[in-house]
């Protein structure tokens, strides 16, 4: 391997453990705005949030593999478009999608559930897209990634933290809505001013390489936010539902990707880079289209 497959990260084993450790409570967070109803309501309606499942989880991930195909980008620029695209919904998806008049609580059911479910699906979607393609192919086989390994690791980072933080919101919801807006701020604070300091900390490779995956990286979320709409309105969902599914597919928790770059692929700088742009493009993407929906006014059966 040479130029961007080549390039190795600086994460010290104790930076890694404080990722870790912000992405749970990140997560924490996010479990505080989940209640039981999220749950009963995809029970109650399973079809659209069903829709967006698979639009997550199936139909991003395949048109993933083909874009790759298609651009041909450098191995580990490849594997980190497939592992963003086996990731779960991001943790803004439900505020753009307010933004946008969209259906916040489909939003939420199907961000919540794509969550739960990461903890099996984004090993097994990994696993089955990147051993289609023979280079990503050649880098799993390289370091031997095992589904179950990735499935603990997700389960500590995402699992746990999730169930506190609804156990939490359960067991003390008094406590709960005065820590919920102050937690959410303060954990994305976090984990962002974190994210700028990985970088900083590999700044030369991130300034001579993210020209690389900039394109990749903008016609992948594009193409992310437009499965998810079409995707939507194949199976006949209303426009607000369309702007949830939208969002669901199209905002994606590249900071798990970013851990799972460091913890099974050492580093890789394409596939490090592509997460960490990815988590600053996808706010800009998914803000400039939020915006533009909400000066677009829903159709009159939309809107009752």
């Amino acid at each position: 391997m040479n130029g961007i497959d080549a390039v190795r990260l600086n994460f010290s084993p104790t930076t890694l453990h404080a990722l870790n450790a912000i992405l749970g409570i990140v997560m924490f967070g996010v479990a505080l705005d989940l209640r039981r109803e999220d749950f009963l309501r995809v029970a109650a309606n399973p079809r659209p949030v069903l829709i967006g499942l698979a639009g997550h989880y199936v139909v991003f991930p395949a048109f993933t593999f083909l874009l790759v195909l298609l651009i041909k980008p450098p191995p580990s620029v490849a594997l980190g478009m497939m592992l963003v695209a086996s990731c779960p919904a991001g943790n803004i998806s439900n505020f753009l999608v307010n933004l946008a008049h969209g259906n916040t609580a489909l939003s939420v059911s199907i961000s919540s559930t794509s969550t739960v479910l990461s903890v099996l699906a984004t090993p097994l979607v990994l696993r089955f897209w990147g051993s289609m393609y023979a280079p990503t192919r050649v880098i799993l086989h390289a370091v031997a990634v095992d589904p179950l390994d990735m499935f603990i690791t997700i389960f500590v980072l995402l699992g746990l933290p999730l169930a506190a933080g609804m156990y939490v919101q359960h067991r003390f919801p008094a406590f709960t809505d005065r820590v919920r807006q102050p937690m959410k701020r303060l954990s994305i604070g976090i984990f962002v001013a974190f994210l700028v300091l990985a970088l900083a900390a590999n700044w030369q490779y991130f300034v001579k390489y993210v020209g690389r995956v900039v394109f990749a990286v903008l016609v992948h979320n594009a193409t992310a936010l437009t499965v998810g709409y079409w995707t939507a309105a194949i199976f006949g969902l209303p426009v607000r539902d369309r702007r949830a599914v939208s969002f669901e597919v199209g905002i994606q928790n590249s900071g798990l990707g970013l851990i799972l770059v460091f913890t099974f692929f050492g580093g890789l700088g394409g596939a490090a880079i592509v997460a960490a742009w990815w988590g600053i493009w996808h706010v800009v993407a998914g803000l400039s289209l939020a915006t533009f929906w909400s000066r677009r006014p829903l159709p009159a059966a939309a809107s009752t």
